[in-house]
């Protein structure tokens, strides 16, 4: 028996290779699957089944070409309905993959279809379970994407949720080990724990949700202080469950390269230019009209919460990382990209094409320049919690998630010096581009954020306790 849990930190997803006898499956598998079909090349295995947990809407899986690629089939659990042929499991229907087998437990609640998978070893015992978005590590999925289309609230959901945990997992063995979809800084569920696995029985004993006394406690719990999810996880289940292009097309329709005048050409269009290369380098020189979105931060979850899905998309990367960036944003469902710029912004100056920049100031200069300066005006784009939990004060929150809603953008006055900060630097000079792209110039950004204003002795820092309670 062999299992590998293939973790991508950036999208904080975890899918499986599950393998014995030469026969494997993979669980919730990323779009670019060749990591899958190497992994089986190299231990001469043939994988025979994709499972799926349930349409996941934070990325989009690499069920169909992973299919095309083996042939095997894709399995969903109950009441799953799609544009494409799946197998549609039923609770408890098992799938043999060596002398292993892998067991259906239907577990409603996150979305309808949602279902954990059990791996019951040679001897006939219960190994492990593969918990989707039902269980996390500390946490459970969230209720509250499964509505459009019923008439079930997110109480409802939750109320299956705790049906599903209670039925299906609470009878397991406390040794089991707990696989799920996801780890911390995910989405899907409101604050997972710092690790990718656990067991029944420590979640039993540390898991708020599973340690609730009653139903009602678990409904209120679990739906209390859920945050908006991101815009993008209803445009990627819907991807999920109707089909998309092949990865190997987007890649080859991105991969065009484009000199400065032809890419200043297409930029002229409805097109978007997307710059990921690191923070401090966009911030030295960028093409104008840029959006920074770094690769060396939550890429593809800030590309598919700021970035339009029908528009077609322009890349400047650092040299080589061309392809790394496609399909990294096809992870999140982005298909328009329509070629990148060739030599990067270095060719961009050499052809003697206009430049912006961001200028950037310490966080010492900024407590100099605050009593001396009557429009300076902090920026703050964290997000509500993390300003609640400490901010300058009089400082302005407009987190990065709702700046690209022009109306959030409407106080912002001409007159004002903006200086903007999130946490460590990542995010506002992802905020500073979407400002510069409408117009708005009379900005700074803060180096290292937050975390080296609150070292200032003149920083005056306050806490929204209504928002942390």
């Amino acid at each position: 028996m062999f299992i590998k849990q293939l973790y991508t930190s950036c999208l904080s997803e975890a899918a499986y290779y599950i393998e014995d006898n030469g026969e494997a499956a993979v669980i919730d598998p990323l779009r670019d699957i060749e990591l899958y079909l190497e992994l089986a090349a190299e231990r001469k295995a043939k994988i025979n089944y994709i499972f799926e947990t349930h349409f996941h809407a934070d990325f989009v899986s690499g069920h169909l070409d992973l299919g095309k690629a083996t042939g095997a089939p894709i399995v969903y659990g109950p009441g799953t309905k799609t544009l494409f042929p799946v197998h549609v499991a039923a609770d408890g229907e098992e799938f043999k993959v060596g002398r292993l087998r892998i067991k259906v437990l239907h577990t409603p609640g996150h979305t309808l279809e949602s279902s954990c998978f059990l791996l019951i070893d040679e001897n006939g015992n219960d190994h492990c379970v593969f918990t989707g978005d039902t269980l996390f590590v500390g946490d459970v999925g969230r209720p509250d994407l499964a509505q459009k289309g019923t008439e079930l609230t997110t109480d409802d959901l939750a109320g299956m949720m705790y049906d599903s945990i209670h039925r299906q997992l609470f009878p397991l063995a406390d040794h089991v080990i707990v696989y799920p979809a996801h780890g911390p800084g995910s989405s899907c569920g409101k604050n997972l724990g710092p690790h990718t696995q656990s067991t029944i029985g420590e979640e039993k004993q540390t898991n708020y949700a599973m340690k609730a006394a009653t139903k009602e406690a678990f409904i209120s719990q679990v739906t209390a202080g859920i945050s908006a999810p991101p815009s993008y996880f209803p445009i990627n289940a819907r991807i999920n469950k109707e089909g998309y292009d092949s990865l190997d097309h987007v890649i080859e329709k991105g991969l065009r390269a484009l000199t400065p005048t032809a890419f200043q050409q297409e930029s002229a269009d409805d097109t978007l230019i997307l710059d990921t290369r690191h923070a401090d380098t966009f911030m030295k020189g960028f093409v104008p009209g840029a959006i920074s979105i770094g690769l060396e931060g939550r890429f593809a979850e800030w590309a598919g919460s700021l970035l339009p899905f029908d528009k077609p998309i322009l890349l400047v990367t650092e040299p080589g990382r061309e392809k790394e960036s496609i399909i990294r944003l096809a992870r999140v469902g982005f298909e328009n990209i329509n070629g990148y710029l060739a030599g990067s912004y270095e060719a961009w100056v050499e052809a003697g094409l206009p430049i912006d920049m961001i200028i950037d100031v310490d966080a010492d200069e900024l407590m100099m320049d605050i009593p001396h300066d009557p429009n300076l005006v902090v920026l703050d784009v964290r997000r509500e919690t993390e300003f609640a939990d400490g901010h300058l004060k009089d400082a302005v929150n407009i987190p990065l998630e709702e700046m690209t809603d022009p109306g959030n953008l409407a106080n912002i006055e001409e007159t004002q010096n903006l200086y903007l900060h999130c946490a460590g630097g990542y995010r506002s000079v992802i905020a500073s581009s979407l400002l510069k792209r409408q117009g708005i110039h009379n900005l700074r950004n803060i180096n290292g954020g937050w975390a080296k204003i609150k070292e200032q002795e003149k920083a005056e820092v306050v806490k929204e306790t209504s928002v942390l309670n």
